[in-house]
């Protein structure tokens, strides 16, 4: 596959290990990859650093570069993320990202009940109704509410204050916007969704922790059932 750009390569590359297509353990060489690419030796070696630096490739002399098990790689990587839900683990994966939202956000929605600013209480606040707005006119499946709901998460895990949690907002971010890419979010949300977003928005505009951690969890669990698979 020949390849004139550096994102070409480690995309493909990238997408390969992940599928498996190229095992753990695999051995691959710098003459190898630039035969296969029809790509310099320069840019093999810079895609081949990136993919080193997501720990999905470990490069040794006289060995050559080893592809190495899920277990070392950065799992936060938006590319990462990217690739696993284009490839055969995305329900797997779709799963696991929203087991670490249910985990994480309602802590995140009770913190920024007690810290956000007035600001960002008014600008979360105003997001939740656009949302309600959207959905209720059946357009829960576009870019205009994608773009909202993507900036209402990330706001509130900024809001909470604390740098790890806001740092979550890129796993967040990639499991919102790989829904809508795969065509998994309905034009018109579940029932209770929509009104479970102003709740929260509602109860960290007026500072009732206990509330939006509740709500915020309520939600997370409707999300995460709608996209398990149905039972036999």
């Amino acid at each position: 596959m020949p390849a004139d750009l550096h994102g070409d390569v480690i995309d493909d590359l990238g997408r390969r290990i992940v599928a498996g297509e190229l095992p753990d353990g695999e051995i691959l060489t710098l003459a190898q990859l630039e035969s296969e690419y029809g790509a310099s030796r320069t840019l093999v070696r810079e895609a081949v650093r990136v993919l080193e630096s997501m720990g999905m490739l470990a490069s040794r002399r006289r060995v050559g570069i080893t592809v190495q098990p899920r277990a070392r790689w950065d799992e936060f990587d938006p590319k990462l993320i990217q690739w696993t839900l284009a490839g055969p683990q995305r329900q797997q994966h779709l799963e696991a990202l929203m087991e670490l939202r249910v985990a994480v956000e309602p802590m995140a929605a009770a913190l920024a009940a007690r810290r956000a600013s007035d600001a960002q209480r008014i600008e979360i606040r105003r997001l939740a109704e656009v949302l309600d707005d959207l959905g209720r006119r059946g357009l829960g499946d576009t870019s205009e509410y994608l773009e909202a709901d993507l900036r209402f998460h990330a706001l509130v895990l900024t809001a909470s204050g604390n740098p790890l949690l806001a740092a979550l907002e890129r796993p967040v971010h990639e499991v919102l916007t790989g829904r809508t890419r795969l065509g998994m979010h309905p034009s018109t949300p579940a029932p209770g969704t929509l009104e479970q977003h102003l709740r929260v928005a509602v109860e960290i505009a007026g500072g009732d922790a206990d509330a939006a951690e509740q709500n915020s969890r309520e939600h997370l669990r409707g999300v995460w059932h709608e996209i398990l698979p149905e039972s036999p």
